[in-house]
């Protein structure tokens, strides 16, 4: 194994949020050099842009300050990260995935001048449909790569379908900062303890299930609307007051669709739009909440997941998520669910809404097992994937290589 307090990393990312801040704040101490390259700082949710801090553990570079990722150029964009690179010369390299350009340049490079990279994922093998040539060119991308850091249980099970061997595969990519949503829930519940103006400054109801999703298409927030028609119906009528609400944070193309399948289903004055919220102010909806509901499709893992149960929530996740099979124990800190079957999501909120010392005692466990799965965790795998990697057998470039690089546009 090498000796990683001798070695220089660069990280390769689209943007930094506050979660992978988080992340690399907890790794950036194992090298003797750990330095972050952002292609932009914009986010196309402004709420998630991290501003630049003197206090980070890590160095931070943007390529392209204060542009939209779509309007980055590929030619500049690659030849500013090859002059980073020659510069820098780092020791090992870490990737953001495989699907963006950028990931392609820092590979190539890597491949010609022998730095092992690591590809850090969150990707499993069903969170959307597989087509035969992507998976090709994905397999290839893979291949070149010395060693992984994968969110859990599937996603490295997916990395090594694709070719990564499996004592080169490691997990803990997919964490947040527990700390800070455990911290400011509580602080959140103890302010609404002792003053019901504060619950009321924030245009909470009494009681509520909680979502956080953009709203997008896959995550389905129409099918959790409908299912919340039916526990409203279903729930008895003399329990009026003590019903559970449904608020949910985000925005996105669907909304107008939403409000719609609202009108439709006559809960528009028992769902409550709130609009996407700051990070700082996330955790005092997930605090005050009943339990957190996350109703996609289809998730490559489901970092909201994460952040409730940090908060010390109980869970009732789509067993869509890739994060499900690491974060869900049945029955214990919650329950999975089919995202087609409303009736089923409709019984668990009842079954939830109804048993307070249940969602006391799933709460206390979701705190418990999000606790092995925080920046340490990620720290841990940043170790493993990135001694592994240096160690790794080192792949040359080869002609079929460059034939590879030159159909993705790299010269």
């Amino acid at each position: 194994m090498s000796d990683l307090s001798r070695s220089k990393a660069i990280v390769f990312l689209s943007n930094m949020v506050p979660y992978h801040d988080v992340r690399w704040q907890s790794a950036a101490s194992l090298f003797s050099q750990c330095l972050v390259v952002e292609m932009t700082n914009r986010d196309e949710f402004r709420a998630l842009e991290l501003q630049p801090d003197s206090g980070t553990s890590y160095g931070r570079i943007t390529l392209f300050p204060n542009v939209n990722w779509e309007g980055i150029p590929k030619r500049q964009l690659a030849k500013r990260m090859r002059g980073l690179l020659s510069r820098e010369r780092p020791d090992v390299i870490f990737v953001n995935g495989y699907s963006f350009f950028y990931n392609w340049v820092a590979l190539k490079w890597g491949l010609r001048h022998q730095v092992p990279v690591v590809v850090c994922s969150e990707s499993n093998e069903h969170d959307e449909p597989r087509q035969s040539l992507k998976e090709g060119v994905k397999r290839f991308f893979v291949n070149c790569c010395a060693a992984g850091l994968a969110g859990g249980t599937l996603q490295v099970a997916y990395l090594e379908k694709l070719g990564l061997p499996r004592e080169r595969l490691f997990t803990g990519y997919d964490v947040v900062d527990n700390s800070f949503f455990a911290r400011k829930a509580g602080q959140a519940r103890a302010r609404d303890r002792e003053s019901e103006n504060f619950r009321k400054s924030l245009r909470l109801p009494g009681r509520y299930f909680f979502a956080c999703a953009r709203f997008g298409k896959k995550k389905n927030i129409p099918g959790l609307i409908k299912a919340f028609s039916k526990y409203r119906e279903k729930a008895s009528e003399d329990s009026e007051s003590s019903l559970c609400e449904l608020v949910i944070a985000g925005d996105g193309e669907e909304r107008s669709l939403i409000e719609q399948v609202l009108g439709e289903n006559g809960v528009a004055h028992h769902v409550h739009l709130i609009g996407s919220k700051g990070y700082e102010e996330l955790p005092s909806y997930y605090g005050l909440a009943e339990a957190f509901i996350h109703a996609s499709t289809t998730e490559q893992w489901g970092l909201v997941a994460n952040e409730a149960m940090a908060s010390g929530l109980p869970v009732l996740v789509s067993n869509r998520c890739g994060c499900v099979p690491d974060l869900l124990q049945e029955g214990v800190n919650g329950w999975s669910f089919d995202p087609g079957d409303q009736e089923q999501l409709t019984s668990l909120m009842l079954k939830i809404s109804s048993d307070s010392r249940l969602r006391k005692e799933m709460g206390t466990r979701s705190d418990e097992i999000i606790a092995n799965w925080g920046p340490a965790r990620f720290a841990q795998g940043v170790a493993s994937a990135g001694m592994a990697a240096i160690a790794a057998p080192k792949r040359k470039l080869v002609l079929w290589d460059q034939l590879i690089f030159t159909l993705m546009a790299l010269r």
